[in-house]
């Protein structure tokens, strides 16, 4: 079972397109490192306080990508910095 979400957001207290990815570069690495998923920037690159962020699992059983997903993307939203606007999850 593949589940992908992307999810676009907004980071509000970006003055740059340096601190945005600095703020996405910690997102990624918990969520690499916490939940072994994949993660990367799929738009808005040239914007400061816009982001798409692709999220990826991969599991045997549907019941734990969905909840590994979920976790991700409660993970996200602990990041007072950043606010999630619109997920978009889909089964490949």
């Amino acid at each position: 079972m593949i589940l992908s979400a992307e999810v676009e957001c907004f980071v509000y207290e970006a003055q740059s397109l340096k601190q945005k990815r600095s703020v996405l570069k910690r997102i990624q690495t918990r969520l690499s490192n916490e939940y072994n998923v994949a993660v990367s920037e799929l738009d808005f690159q040239d914007l400061w306080q816009r982001t798409c962020i692709g999220i990826v699992t991969i599991s045997s059983n549907k019941v734990i990508a969905e909840q590994t997903m979920q976790q991700a993307l409660a993970l996200i939203d602990s990041f007072p910095e950043i606010e999630r606007t619109n997920t978009l999850t889909e089964w490949l």
